[in-house]
């Protein structure tokens, strides 16, 4: 991210521009580390190497700590020997941003795994010479896809990049991920809550990412400074189990105020800072789950907008729909209804309404929207729900009807083997 986007100054003076803003930002901040940004498979880390790390990435998530995010990549040539110079510069970690974008056809299964291979070169190079890799996988929030769409791509790319990250034998607990929140585009026409948005991360999170990385530091990708803040807030409050520490790397949601405040002069210096640390004090606010007074005025704030943009574009419509963003305990029981066929029916008549044809049966479900909007209301109804794992074998509204017409017993294959004769040698034991 830059600090400075002067389209006629040359890259010389735009990373001049931003290092200077930069060094007055933190300069004595207790806040905020300042992120020195680094631009196959290796030999194993020691116990030593591995202690190391994991206390340098404690540290850097540790209570009352975030992240003020510079970008100065250059690339995977010659990183071993940079990484080697930063380390006895003095840094202790480093990032790497991958950006994917998503549209109708991206991102692509290759650009998935090209950039989580990258990512996880990175990361071990990194970890070999004694720095913690940030790993920022960056879903761009640009186009106009819903929440869900962004919440599928999200965990399809943090599901590569661990994958990555094993193979590549990298040390888990000597890692920081940095991703994106899982947010609807900038061009959607729907607005989702900061708790729709705070459920959808997590679950996205909890669905991929192990309990061993240390911490979580989310990027605020293209949101306000109040949006930021309000959607953190919304996460760290947010019921599902979490078992990382959730805070921030934020570049933009951190220095629009305080670059405002400065207007590029130094007299400006005390009011870029004290307008810069206010910024961190609420973020860490947001990242420590305190619902402090200034959280208060954020969320009246934002409220505020939200209303003003109503009243200006009056055709935006902000009817809460049902979201398949995180499905509802369910039992493991199930039984088909005997009016299932004629329920199912109605439902997709009702949704797909004009282009249902004769034989509703044969309804694709190609559309997305329409595909997810019909799940909804069957998991509603029928208390069952598709899992994620089955939601691609949903072609069509027979195999929806086939999926609902399976009856699910109340009980685990474990339950089955313990009713049976086991070899003598075999005992199934349950502990909690």
């Amino acid at each position: 991210m830059m600090l400075c986007k002067w389209p006629l100054r040359t890259k010389e003076l735009k990373m001049k521009c931003r290092r200077t803003a930069n060094k007055f930002l933190i300069t004595g901040h207790e806040y905020v580390d300042l992120l020195a940004t680094m631009t196959h498979q290796f030999p194993a880390l020691s116990t030593e190497q591995k202690k190391t790390l994991s206390e340098i990435a404690q540290r850097i998530v540790a209570t009352g700590k975030g992240i003020l995010a510079a970008d100065e990549s250059v690339g995977l040539d010659g990183l071993a020997e940079r990484c080697a110079q930063y380390k006895k510069d003095g840094a202790d970690f480093g990032k790497w941003r991958a950006v994917l974008k998503i549209t109708d056809t991206t991102p692509s299964p290759l650009a998935i795994q090209e950039n989580a291979n990258t990512l996880a070169r990175y990361a071990s190079i990194c970890q070999q010479h004694g720095l913690v890799p940030i790993v920022e996988p960056e879903i761009l929030p640009d186009g106009d896809h819903d929440l869900q769409r962004c919440q599928y791509v999200t965990e399809k790319v943090l599901a590569a990049v661990y994958k990555a990250l094993n193979d590549h034998h990298v040390y888990l607990e000597g890692t920081l991920l940095k991703p994106n929140m899982v947010t609807a585009g900038h061009s959607c026409s729907k607005k989702y809550t900061p708790e729709e948005v705070a459920m959808a991360t997590v679950t996205a999170l909890s669905r991929t990412v192990p309990a061993a990385v240390p911490g979580i530091c989310f990027l605020s990708g293209g949101q306000s400074e109040e949006e930021a803040s309000v959607n953190l807030n919304a996460i760290n409050l947010c019921p599902l189990p979490k078992p990382w520490k959730l805070t921030f790397s934020y570049g933009r949601a951190l220095q629009a105020s305080a670059l405002a405040a400065w207007a590029g002069k130094a007299a400006n210096k005390k009011a870029a800072q004290e307008a810069f640390c206010k910024r961190a004090k609420v973020e860490l606010c947001n990242s420590e789950k305190a619902n402090y007074e200034v959280m208060e005025t954020l969320l009246h704030d934002a409220a505020k907008k939200q209303e003003e943009a109503e009243a200006v574009d009056p055709a935006v419509s902000t009817e809460k729909q049902p979201v398949l963003v995180c499905p509802p305990l369910r039992s493991r029981k199930y039984l088909p209804p005997d009016d299932l066929q004629s329920r199912l029916e109605a439902r997709v008549r009702e949704i797909f309404g004009s282009s249902t044809c004769k034989d509703w049966q044969q309804v694709s479900l190609e559309e997305s929207k329409l595909k997810y909007r019909l799940l909804v209301q069957l998991a509603e109804d029928l208390g069952h729900v598709v899992p994620n794992s089955r939601l691609h074998q949903m072609k069509n509204a027979s195999d929806v009807l086939a999926f609902y017409s399976t009856p699910v017993k109340d009980g685990s294959k474990f339950d089955e083997m313990s009713t049976q004769e086991l070899p003598p040698n075999l005992r199934i034991r349950w502990q909690y």
